[in-house]
């Protein structure tokens, strides 16, 4: 029989101690310093990304200014640059006229010592020199405003002058010039002025014809006849003739429109409308009397004036200016 002592069972030894704990334990650490560790590295990423963000505000900022400035450049460059071109110009114009100022100068130093040599003659010059201006004075009133009694006086003068000369270089041109004015002589009265003349004396004899037998009895008929003859009237075909009063004062104030339009184109000396003014004066005679002698001649007068010229026609004209200038080239 086992006494109590023997039932009693021994004490139990302590447990071991737990190895897994530890090494949470150290897993713990780690994990709480690589979480640490992680957030002071994003911390420091965001820091350096808000300085590389403040970096590129910045850069951006001072490339704005930059490409400010370099418009502001730009500007001002455009505008020296139109100031340039504006006196690049300026020069130009002053170089030019001062081109112009030396050329002149040299001119002026040229005919100075033209005059002041002996050996030239600066009297006779000067005496060329009028009978040159007296020449082309006569051959542009002559051919500009058609003043026949002008251009005479011109080569007169020009003529007295030339007689002051006594190179016998200049003997030839005396005679030229003494053939151009005796030419000038020899046209008379100026055609323009001619054919005028003959318009007013054409005008100044307008009248109404005397009546013919036919219309003296158509004055003399009835008054039923008289009244009733202005609706009807019989005329040939290949003329009609102006019969009642009225008719005929009218067809004269048309002869004498006509011809104050011709003598209004020879003014001008318009041919072509002096011409077509004359050609309907001629219906208008025909419109006033039957055929007759006197029809004939005034037919007649006015084609002779149609065919007047109004232009001076001189084929020498010019040929002493023409001469006197190769004269003094040539010298």
């Amino acid at each position: 029989m086992n006494s109590p002592l023997d039932t009693v069972s021994p004490p139990s030894a302590p447990p071991p101690p737990r190895r897994g704990s530890a090494a949470w334990f150290w897993l713990i650490v780690v994990l709480l310093l690589a979480a640490g560790g992680g957030w002071f590295g994003w911390r420091e990423w965001q820091h350096r990304q808000a300085e590389v963000r403040a970096a590129e505000a910045d850069a951006d900022q001072r490339l704005e200014a930059l490409n400010q400035r370099l418009d502001t450049m730009r500007t001002n460059q455009e505008a020296q640059n139109r100031r340039l071109v504006q006196a690049d110009n300026t020069n130009r114009v002053l170089r030019d006229e001062l081109h112009g100022i030396g050329q002149r100068a040299a001119l002026i130093e040229d005919s100075v010592s033209k005059l002041a040599d002996p050996d030239r003659h600066g009297a006779q010059a000067m005496r060329l020199d009028e009978t040159e201006l007296l020449l082309t004075l006569g051959q542009q009133r002559l051919l500009i405003a058609g003043d026949l009694e002008g251009a005479r006086r011109a080569y007169a003068l020009a003529g007295g002058v030339l007689d002051g000369i006594d190179d016998p270089a200049y003997l030839s041109l005396r005679q030229t010039l003494l053939q151009e004015s005796a030419a000038l002589k020899e046209l008379g009265i100026e055609p323009r002025v001619q054919a005028m003349a003959k318009l007013d004396a054409l005008a100044q004899g307008l009248s109404l014809p005397a009546a013919t037998p036919a219309q003296t009895a158509a004055a003399e008929a009835p008054w039923w006849k008289r009244a009733f003859g202005v609706l009807i009237d019989v005329q040939p075909r290949d003329r009609s003739i102006a019969t009642h009063p009225d008719d005929r004062a009218a067809a004269l104030a048309g002869l004498q429109l006509e011809i104050t339009l011709a003598r209004a184109a020879a003014e001008r000396r318009d041919v072509e409308g002096y011409r077509a003014a004359l050609k309907r004066a001629e219906a208008w005679v025909l419109r006033l009397s039957p055929p007759s002698p006197a029809q004939q001649r005034q037919l007649a007068q006015l084609r002779e004036l149609a065919a007047l010229p109004l232009s001076l026609s001189v084929p020498t004209l010019g040929t002493t200016l023409q001469q006197l200038r190769q004269l003094r080239t040539a010298g």
